[in-house]
C-alpha cells in the first residue's frame, strides 16, 4: 500500500507507481481532491474511490463528473469500504466493455457488439434512445453515471438540465426489463445523482 501526504504527491505516486486503486480524501492540505481526480483522469483509468465528509449531492455529482468511480461519505464501516474497493477493482479490470462485451444483470443480457438485448433469452425491442441509455450504463456496470453525463451523451449538451427525460426513459426501460418496475432490481436510481446498472443481486 502506498500513501501520499498531499495532492501533488498523490498524482506523482499514481504516475510513477501506477497503483491498482486510488482512495482519495477531498480535504487535502495543498489542493482540492477534485483537482487530483481531474489530473489523474487526463492519462489514467485507475479506479478512484472518494472518501469525504462532504455529503451534499453537488459534491458527489462533481466528483463523479470529474471521473471518480465511487463516493463514500464519512463515517463509513471498513466492511463497506472493502466491498466498494473490491467492486472498483473488478470493474477497473473489466472496464473495456465498449467493444463486443456481453453484460448480464439477472435475466437481462446486453450484447454491446451485436446491439442485442434479451430478457430470459427473448429479444427485447428498444427505441434508439432507450438503447443508448442502456449502453452507457452497461459500459460501466455498477458505476453511478450522473444525470448530466447521461443527458449529454444521449441528448447533447443543450439538454443537461432536462432530468425529466431520464425519468421517462429509465421508466420505459424498467417496464421492458424489470420483473417489478416499481421496485427495480437492476436499473438503480441514486437519488439526486444519477443511475447505475446493478449486475449482481
Amino acid at each position: 500500500m502506498l500513501e501520499a501526504e498531499n495532492g501533488k504527491e498523490a498524482v506523482r505516486v499514481c504516475t510513477v507507481q501506477k497503483p491498482d486503486l486510488l482512495i482519495l480524501d477531498l480535504g487535502l492540505p495543498d489542493m482540492d481532491g477534485l483537482d487530483v481526480i481531474k489530473l489523474v483522469r487526463e492519462w489514467s483509468k485507475i479506479p478512484i474511490i472518494v472518501l469525504s465528509i462532504r455529503s451534499e449531492d453537488a459534491d458527489k455529482i462533481e466528483a463523479l463528473d470529474r471521473g471518480a468511480n465511487d463516493y463514500v461519505t464519512k463515517p463509513f464501516s471498513m466492511g463497506e469500504l472493502l466491498a466498494r474497493m473490491r467492486t472498483a477493482l473488478r470493474l477497473g479490470r473489466g472496464d473495456a466493455t465498449e467493444g463486443g462485451a456481453v453484460i448480464t444483470a439477472g435475466d437481462i443480457s446486453i450484447d454491446l457488439g451485436k446491439r442485442l438485448i434479451t430478457l430470459g433469452g427473448t429479444p427485447v425491442k428498444l427505441s434508439r434512445k432507450e438503447y443508448d441509455l442502456l449502453k452507457i450504463l452497461a459500459s460501466h456496470p455498477g458505476k453511478v453515471i450522473t444525470h448530466q453525463q447521461l443527458l449529454q451523451e444521449v441528448w447533447g449538451p443543450a439538454y443537461v438540465e432536462e432530468t425529466q427525460y431520464l425519468r421517462v426513459y429509465i421508466g420505459q426501460l424498467r417496464q421492458k426489463l424489470e420483473r417489478d418496475p416499481a421496485a427495480p432490481q437492476w436499473l438503480i436510481t441514486e437519488p439526486g445523482v444519477g443511475y447505475r446498472l446493478q449486475t449482481s443481486s
